[in-house]
């Protein structure tokens, strides 16, 4: 119970939909088994990219998990993982319509930056062009005409809670955040405060990141840090390790079902865990600062006293794990200052070594990871941690799953910028 509002806030259901399974059980057996979703890239030419590996959804029809068909013309690949996700989770949870009060039924979404392919605009602006260049006062009806009148519904980061919204009749509070990595958690947040407060009873969570497009791939090359490895794919992304030398992109989605723990009991649900507190925090002005990760070291004592826990009661802690040099130092640092010597014990595990790097969706995907880790009672490996490396001085669990001496978990997020939020969750 959260013991600032006496509401106890539970997880019902989970929807996955990541590069390693779709569905709880593929995504899990996965895990324990270690088997990596990251490959060279299939769906994308590499020709010219600073690398040919990513994590990608290869078996995903959009069509098996939307409501209509209609949708998917105004639905980017973020979105349509998104939606999907939320349907797999309202179904895991067994709800039904009419269990629910729509007017206490709301959708809270995290999102990143949504693509706009350059193959979208591609006609318009050769219509304004010419061998002088481009012209933009062209610009009007006939460049126009060339472009889809529903182009910027694909591209908005608020239209997977719309479209979810509307898929189940989710009638109450409604809201997106965009804060990349932290997305989902800060979402999950939000989603807490509204059950606290009284205005719903019911909420769906989620967060869905398409990161594998050539720009993506540009982008995360010039503000992350790609691995520029070229030989085995599934070894690239080694969170932890001494030898990692960056992230590798991704893509997925996953979503949740919260209640109020009375809401949950009056229905039948089953429960996955209950939320004991979710923090934020950011790392502000100053390289001190953000050498050392205040906002995560915040954040995770944030949560840690909203759950009236000790550090030492955690079961494992679920990493942002990028798997680049700087920020896996940061993380590590951060872990020291929030739970001191007690973190030597405490089992990590990074799951972007399985699904790579796909900001506010992998947020989602790792949070999910933690409730199925409760829920069977054992944490995954992270793969590829071989060596050791002196300044991430952690419990990182390697080559295989080990059993939860405790299920009770922390799962964390942070960003470049240093915008970070952790939870902490237990298994009922």
């Amino acid at each position: 119970m959260n013991r600032h509002t006496g509401v106890r806030v539970v997880v019902t259901g989970v929807g996955v939909v990541s590069p390693i399974g779709i569905g709880n059980e593929r995504f899990w057996d996965s895990l324990v088994q270690n088997r990596s979703g990251i490959d060279f890239l299939h769906s994308q030419s590499t020709d010219g990219l600073p690398s040919a590996f990513g994590a990608e959804v290869r078996d995903f029809d959009p069509l098996k998990y939307l409501r209509e068909k209609k949708f998917v013309k105004v639905m980017c690949r973020d979105i349509q993982l998104g939606v999907a996700s939320s349907n797999l989770a309202v179904k895991d949870a067994k709800i039904e319509p009419g269990d629910v009060d729509p007017w206490r039924f709301g959708v809270e979404f995290g999102a990143g930056r949504m693509t706009s392919h350059p193959s979208e605009l591609a006609a318009a602006v050769e219509l304004c062009s010419d061998s002088e260049g481009f012209h933009p006062e062209r610009w009007g009806p006939e460049p126009m005409g060339h472009i889809a009148p529903l182009w910027l519904l694909r591209q908005l980061p608020n239209m997977p809670a719309c479209h979810v919204s509307i898929d189940h009749n989710a009638m109450g509070p409604n809201n997106t955040i965009t804060c990349r990595d932290a997305s989902a958690l800060l979402a999950l947040a939000e989603a807490v405060r509204v059950i606290e407060s009284g205005r719903a009873d019911c909420m769906i969570v989620g967060a869905s990141s398409s990161n594998i497009h050539p720009v993506d791939i540009a982008k995360f090359h010039r503000f992350e840090g790609l691995s520029r490895r070229s030989d085995d794919p599934s070894r690239a992304c080694r969170p932890f390790d001494f030898e990692r030398d960056g992230a590798v992109v991704g893509e997925g989605a996953a979503s949740f079902v919260i209640e109020s723990y009375e809401h949950a009991v009056r229905r039948g649900a089953d429960i996955y865990a209950e939320i004991l507190g979710v923090g934020a925090g950011c790392d502000g002005r100053g390289h001190v600062n953000e050498s050392a990760g205040t906002g995560l070291v915040r954040a995770m004592q944030s949560a840690i006293q909203r759950a009236s826990i000790r550090p030492d009661e955690l079961g494992h802690i679920n990493a942002q794990g990028k798997s680049t040099q700087p920020d896996d130092i940061v993380e590590s640092r951060a872990y020291h200052r929030a739970f001191g010597d007690c973190v030597l014990k405490i089992p990590v595990t990074a799951m972007k070594s399985f699904v790579g790097h796909f900001d506010a969706g992998a947020g989602a995907v790792e949070l999910a990871g933690t409730l199925l880790a409760l829920k069977y009672g054992e944490v995954p490996a992270t793969l590829n941690y071989e060596v050791p490396d002196p300044r991430c001085r952690l419990n990182v669990v390697r080559e295989h799953a080990r059993r939860l001496n405790t299920r009770t978990a922390i799962t964390v997020n942070r960003t470049a910028m240093g915008q970070s939020a952790a939870a902490v969750l237990r298994a009922l």
